[in-house]
């Protein structure tokens, strides 16, 4: 991954587009997890916390985790400014290091296109989990337009499923739930929702 690009990215990284695409992310991920008041979220790939931090009065507690400083300090300062208790940011790249912290739920919001090894990073997702635990997977289906070297063109469902039962997901749901004009590297796209229980 890039890091300097979504350090520079980062504060111009709220745009009106890319939180309008954050709300429906959040209206759809709301009732998979509207049981969790005791739960514990990790948002990995948070970037500055559109999703997640949404998200927070749903779950006892919320991790942003994200490999970009910047992405997080503007996430943290949202935090503040909203005075949300039961958020924290940690800065850290499961790409290069495995986690050591887990959580009940795992949410990964358009992170997986961004991830050159798709299956080393669900792996490290499946072990950030606790037993019983949910791991979330908001992406673009595939997409044969895009062609961009830093991500993949999106994930076609049973590939997907294939690789998360490999890991040792079980109890797998995928299916799609909003598809927009000039969403993904500006074609327009399909999004899906996938989950899978630990």
């Amino acid at each position: 991954m890039e890091e300097n690009l979504f350090e520079q990215m980062a504060k111009r990284y709220d745009t009106a587009e890319r939180q309008e695409l954050a709300k429906i992310v959040v209206k759809e991920v709301k009732p998979e997890i509207q049981h969790s008041r005791s739960k514990t979220l990790i948002d990995y790939g948070s970037g500055t916390g559109l999703v997640g931090l949404a998200l927070s009065d749903l779950v006892e507690s919320i991790l942003l985790v994200d490999s970009s400083q910047q992405m997080l300090e503007v996430a943290q300062a949202k935090i503040s400014r909203n005075d949300i208790t039961n958020a924290k940011v940690l800065y850290t790249d499961f790409t290069q290091e495995s986690p050591t912290l887990q959580a009940d739920i795992v949410l990964v919001s358009f992170v997986l296109l961004h991830v050159p090894d798709t299956k080393k990073i669900v792996q490290e997702l499946y072990n950030a989990l606790t037993d019983g635990g949910k791991l979330i997977i908001i992406d673009f289906e595939k997409n044969d337009k895009v062609n961009h070297p830093k991500v993949h063109n999106g994930f076609v469902h049973e590939e997907l499923k294939q690789l998360l039962t490999e890991v040792g997901f079980i109890h797998i749901e995928i299916r799609n739930f909003y598809s927009g004009n000039n969403i993904f590297v500006n074609e327009d796209a399909t999004m899906f929702i996938s989950t899978g229980i630990k």
